[in-house]
């Protein structure tokens, strides 16, 4: 009697194993609404007067951090951002972009490579040298706490750690 049933059992639960894992996902650090532009850095860069006052959620590395005589300078090599406005370091990055927080931060609490996410307002662009080369780039005001730095812990939160494969083992 048992044997009609566990086919739609396992069914069942391997239907519901992306759901369960998805809600294992941190939710959105910051509130998403109409007033949110979903353009890239590299697309406000090239046509800033089409993207007046906007408000972004923008995520990426951390390339470097310069504090200024009354606000600090992060430059940001911008990446997607997953469900969660975590960056997606796998998917190819959208530019650069400066975000500019009042004050002072400490610059080693933003390492180089670090990753972060912030929520702020367009407002312009600057030109500045990467190497040799000029590059034009958006620069966001970022409130004071509108930022957020990822920590190892955060960015696998929601990731199952499940593989699968074949092959030979070697145990010492």
């Amino acid at each position: 009697m048992r044997a009609p049933f566990r086919f739609p059992f396992r069914l069942v639960l391997a239907a519901a194993l992306p759901f369960a894992i998805a809600a294992c996902a941190p939710a959105p650090i910051y509130k998403t609404g109409p007033e949110i532009v979903h353009a890239t850095p590299q697309q406000m860069a090239g046509s800033p007067n089409d993207f007046p006052q906007a408000q972004v959620i923008w995520g990426g590395q951390v390339i470097g951090v310069q504090n200024l005589a009354d606000h600090t300078r992060i430059e940001v090599l911008a990446y997607p951002l997953d469900s969660s406005q975590r960056p997606r370091l796998k998917e190819p990055a959208t530019g650069r972009f400066m975000a500019e927080v009042p004050g002072f931060l400490e610059p080693m609490n933003f390492p180089e490579g670090s990753l972060i996410t912030v929520r702020g307002q367009f407002t312009g662009t600057q030109a500045e040298r990467v190497g040799h080369a000029r590059y034009m780039y958006p620069m966001v005001f970022v409130r004071a706490g509108d930022f957020h730095r990822w920590t190892p812990e955060e960015m696998r939160q929601g990731h199952p750690n499940i593989s699968f494969g074949v092959g030979v083992g070697v145990i010492r």
